[in-house]
């Protein structure tokens, strides 16, 4: 069951997250920038308010959060209603696909990229961009998640589970980038985008539907 009521809930307070911590946020885009094609049509699966799909250019987005979808709305994301596991659109509609931080909040990761998978044109690409379990910030959300109304019900994946997950799937990896070295309170200025995985926070993996 999709996990939508905190965020119907608290939509507001998700809001304030990126203004107060501006800087984590900034360096998470500019991390994802090279990894998202300019061109062709894309999705944000799990939009949320779209902070990320309208800065990168992507044109649709889909969320079972109204109060989420309303924000991506007004930020001119053509929006749709629906779960990650069961998108509403046929076989090879989108030339590429966005996942960012939704991959904790989905009921089952397997069954969202096989629906990814699915949605994207053989040879389409997806971006995910996650919080690493294995990081100290991925360690310090674990150990706090009881106090959080958004990762109450979460659950993190290390970048190894992940990069099996996306095998398992039909997915050849690509690229691998990271960001955010300091916990959040501490990240004042942006971050630069660094290769591979394994000692930032933040990462994202590019890989091509096989």
């Amino acid at each position: 069951m999709p996990r939508v009521a905190p965020f119907e809930a608290h939509h507001q307070r998700y809001e304030t997250w990126f203004e107060k911590h501006e800087a984590a946020y900034i360096s998470e885009l500019l991390a994802l920038r090279p990894f998202v094609p300019w061109e062709g049509r894309g999705i944000e699966i799990g939009v949320g308010s779209g902070r990320f799909a309208a800065p990168l250019g992507v044109q649709v987005g889909v969320d079972p959060s109204l109060a989420m979808l309303d924000y991506a709305a007004a930020r001119g994301i053509e929006v749709v209603e629906g779960t990650a596991e069961n998108l509403p659109f046929t076989e090879g509609s989108f030339d590429h696909a966005l996942v960012v931080t939704s991959i904790c909040f989905v009921d089952s990761p397997a069954g969202m990229l096989a629906e990814a998978r699915r949605v994207l044109r053989p040879g389409g690409r997806l971006v995910i961009g996650f919080i690493d379990r294995e990081s100290a910030l991925g360690q310090d959300y674990v150990a706090h998640q009881t106090e959080s109304v958004f990762y109450r019900e979460a659950t993190f994946y290390s970048a190894e589970e992940v990069a099996q997950l996306l095998g398992e799937t039909g997915f050849s990896i690509g690229a691998w980038g990271q960001t955010l070295t300091r916990p959040l309170p501490e990240t004042r200025e942006i971050e630069p985008l660094r290769a591979g995985r394994g000692q930032c926070a933040f990462v994202v993996v590019a890989a091509t539907r096989v």
